[in-house]
């Protein structure tokens, strides 16, 4: 019998859907600022967000009109241009880049060419095409760019050019500040999820002791302690090479906080605001979390800590796709696809918990985990090792569970992320942890 979710009708739905969606999304960030916004490069850790437009169009032409479609390149002359491998974030301003009409002309028109292609492909025969997953992929590469087109949009000075509502208000939270993960094994990673990428991949037995998992995120209020009592100028918390970094580039607060007589300000999208204290803590790097972890008496979770949390069901004894359940992610689960520009207040989605009642594993912040970014036992990259194989090492830290930023096509209990542990413009949080048997 066919599994629903695999039928050909249901697939193309689905590629369909998530592929207009990741479009309107990137429509909306390149034609809220006029063109200078677009050609400028806004800090030399992004590209200008002309380069993010045509790279999304070159992407999709080269996986789903030439590999899938099997198609003859429509300007292999620009494949260069848009190789992110062959040219650093900072020199791509240098280059010959197609002007913002030209790249959205471009995009458009390999867009209805991928339409096309969608209409009568057979989801089987390959593994790009089994279960739709190159268009998945797809869908996925250009949500994970309109992230990085956000980023810039928050490292830009000037007016607010974006807009979107603010979470609904809770109330305070007040249940248990962490809560006890049971120790044993679980099944970690995934074998059976038709679009996830070759780094979650194969699903495989990990065994983790017993811990305790902080509830929700580290607060704005609760590292604003860690600030009051001197944690940026107390080497006894930081690693030698967290210390060294913060002192060279004298870091003393989150990014784009400042403070005003005793309050807190940040910029935030173009408006300055005090810092929410009930907020979880936003644009902190891994020697910042670190070190605050290391501050209150605790650490940061491994990520199979992290992954047993947000997965593991313990009345099943069996790991699901989220915290919450298999259901696909929906507004009363998680802060998610940029439907807000910030973070909800610490204890908000009580319906996205955990079985366990942990909440905002997914959404709201990417959480800093303790973990090097590794291979799984039988890792084998696909469809090509730039994606996830040439950052396996000690150099890139482990991120889980999406931002606000995050679309749910790109975000799942398996779903890593990773970065430098110096990175701070991504949108990047963390909660703690403790091993059971400390006091």
């Amino acid at each position: 019998m066919t599994d629903p979710a695999f039928d050909a009708d249901t697939l193309r739905e689905r590629a369909l859907t998530t592929l207009t969606t990741a479009r309107a999304r990137t429509t909306l960030l390149t034609s809220c600022v006029e063109e200078p916004d677009l050609t400028a490069q806004h800090s030399p850790l992004m590209s200008p967000l002309v380069w993010d437009l045509a790279h999304i169009g070159n992407q999709e032409e080269m996986w789903l009109l030439r590999a899938v479609g099997g198609r003859e390149a429509m300007r292999p002359e620009i494949d260069g241009l848009y190789d992110a491998f062959e040219h650093p974030r900072a020199e791509r301003p240098s280059l010959p880049l197609l002007p913002p009409a030209e790249a959205r002309h471009y995009a458009s028109e390999v867009r209805g060419r991928v339409l096309d292609i969608l209409e009568s492909t057979a989801f089987h025969g390959t593994r790009l095409t089994e279960a739709g997953f190159a268009f998945g992929m797809i869908a996925q590469h250009e949500q994970q760019h309109d992230e990085t087109m956000l980023i810039t949009h928050q490292l830009r000075k000037g007016p607010q050019a974006l807009t979107a509502p603010d979470p609904d208000p809770v109330p305070l939270f007040t249940g248990p500040s962490e809560v006890l993960v049971p120790g044993g094994p679980f099944i970690m990673g995934t074998s059976t999820e038709p679009w996830a990428l070759d780094n979650e991949r194969p699903a495989h037995r990990r065994e983790v002791p017993a811990f305790y998992m902080d509830t929700t995120p580290v607060t704005n209020a609760a590292f604003q302690a860690f600030i009051a009592d001197g944690g940026y100028d107390t080497e006894r918390w930081w690693t030698p090479e967290g210390w060294a970094h913060i002192r060279q580039h004298s870091i003393h607060a989150p990014l784009y906080w400042h403070r005003d007589g005793k309050q807190w300000l940040r910029r935030r999208f173009g408006v300055t605001e005090v810092v929410p204290p009930d907020e979880p803590v936003l644009h902190v790097c891994w020697y910042e979390a670190d070190a605050y972890a290391r501050w209150a008496g605790r650490r940061l979770p491994t990520e199979a800590e992290w992954e047993k949390a947000a997965r593991h069901d313990p009345a099943g004894n069996r790991s699901t796709r989220y915290p919450w359940g298999d259901a696909d992610p929906a507004p009363e689960h998680a802060n998610l696809g940029q439907r807000h520009l910030r973070p909800a207040p610490a204890g908000s989605y009580p319906e996205g918990e955990s079985p366990l009642g942990i909440r905002q594993l997914i959404g709201d912040v990417w959480e800093w985990t303790a973990s090097d970014f590794l291979p799984y036992p039988g890792f084998q990259a696909f469809p090509y090792k730039e994606y996830s194989e040439v950052f396996f090492g000690p150099e890139h830290k482990v991120l889980r569970g999406g931002a606000f930023a995050v679309d749910p096509v790109a975000c799942r209990g398996t779903f890593r992320n990773w970065d430098y542990p110096i990175r701070r413009q991504i949108f990047s949080g963390f909660r703690t942890a403790r091993s059971a048997g400390d006091a």
